[in-house]
């Protein structure tokens, strides 16, 4: 009996994240992958992340950049988070950020997260 309720919770679960919205999965996924170096409005080891959607890379003043992400010279788009996501050390080599995405649905998860904080 126990085996069949929990069964059921599990499918219960696994029903109501695929009703979630991409944002809210990708909310999921920065909680889980993300949180220990970024938030969305504390520097912490990584920038604040509330407002990084559109914002130039390496332009908050409050948090001290890696001079390879300094140079780079891009906006945050959809298409930059995503190949930045994948693999930071090949859009900026010798950046700060060692951590990869490589799941192409939770990177475009959290992006649309990252695209639903707006700024502050």
């Amino acid at each position: 009996m126990l085996k069949k309720i929990l069964c059921a919770a599990v499918a219960g679960g696994t029903i109501l994240l695929a009703w979630a919205t991409p944002e809210e999965r990708g909310k999921e996924v920065f909680v889980k992958r993300c949180s220990g170096c970024h938030a969305p409005d504390l520097n912490k080891e990584g920038p604040r992340l509330r407002g990084v959607y559109g914002r130039k890379a390496a332009s908050s003043p409050e948090f001290a950049y890696s001079e390879a992400l300094k140079k780079l010279g891009i906006r945050w788009d959809d298409a930059s988070l995503d190949k930045w996501l994948s693999d930071p050390d090949a859009m900026a080599p010798d950046t700060d950020m060692a951590f990869r995405l490589a799941d192409g649905k939770e990177r475009k998860a959290v992006i649309a997260y990252l695209k639903s904080l707006g700024s502050r």
